[in-house]
């Protein structure tokens, strides 16, 4: 009896170290795309068919994210060859634990080979207005990703086009949705991006899909439990944690790259999320 006991033990003791080598490094160390096909209610024929590639939460100079990482970033995401590239905010860490800070000026440098047909957009998230948004919008600005916070941009795809909207952060930025949809001056499709997508109640169903991060997705799952153990959203409904969802308007939440507050994920790992957007046949 005491041979199987103390055998159990080695098991369990070794069942533990896995599992915390899994969440403490190995997954929160790991990158992969994925694909969404999103069939959308009101998706409307500029935006029938578009794919873009919806990346949030960089962190970077937060564990697992150096700037080698950066580039690993850029690198796969234009290898999926988007037509439209969004980051949905936190680009830049100010505090993590076990982190360290990266130059800005660095930071962009490393992005800056980030490309897309109609181009590469970014907003702000909170860790990002904690710091000097001045500047971080002016080095994302030199390297060619155009930051939105409370502004629109017409894309023009074919012959045809649709609204991009950027809201700033719901808990810092202050972001102002009738001003800036008051921009708008036609009926084409808009899709819309923030850093919080706890902003939805807030938006018209004239906003055709919500891209939004912050959450990541959550950063633990455990087995046969739905509760999340970590998450970064204050009394964020737990629906709203990844994916996507169908509110008043369409939501997609991206599980984002970076972490926060722990340098931990569990079965959430870090994505580029490729998003296949396509009209939705069903009645």
């Amino acid at each position: 009896m005491l041979k199987i006991l103390y055998r159990l033990g080695w098991c369990l003791a070794l069942g533990l170290l896995g599992l915390g080598l899994w969440a403490f490094w190995l997954e929160p160390d790991s990158l992969r795309v994925n694909h969404y096909d999103l069939p959308l209610h009101t998706a409307g024929a500029p935006i029938d068919g578009l794919t873009i590639a919806a990346l949030s939460d960089l962190h970077a100079g937060a564990p697992f994210i150096d700037t080698a990482k950066l580039r690993r970033v850029v690198a796969l995401t234009n290898a999926a060859h988007p037509d439209l590239i969004l980051i949905a905010g936190d680009i830049f860490a100010q505090a993590v634990i076990g982190g360290h800070r990266i130059d800005p000026t660095v930071v962009a440098d490393a992005l800056s080979g980030m490309h897309a047909p109609l181009g590469v957009f970014a907003v702000l998230g909170n860790h990002d207005v904690g710091g000097n948004v001045g500047r971080f919008r002016a080095e994302l600005q030199r390297v060619g990703i155009t930051p939105i916070d409370n502004d629109v941009r017409r894309i023009d795809r074919g012959d045809a086009h649709f609204w991009l909207a950027g809201f700033a952060d719901l808990q810092t930025g202050g972001p102002k949705v009738d001003a800036t949809l008051a921009r708008i001056d036609d009926d084409a499709p808009v899709i819309a991006l923030t850093h919080d997508p706890e902003l939805l109640p807030q938006l018209p169903a004239r906003v055709n899909l919500l891209i939004a991060g912050h959450t990541h997705g959550g950063q633990v799952r455990l087995p046969l439990f739905s509760r999340v153990i970590l998450r970064e959203t204050r009394d964020s409904p737990l629906h709203w944690l990844r994916g996507h969802y169908l509110v008043q308007t369409d939501l997609f939440v991206t599980t984002g790259i970076g972490t926060s507050n722990l340098p931990v994920r569990f079965r959430v790992p870090p994505e580029i999320a490729l998003l296949h957007l396509r009209q939705d046949s069903t009645p």
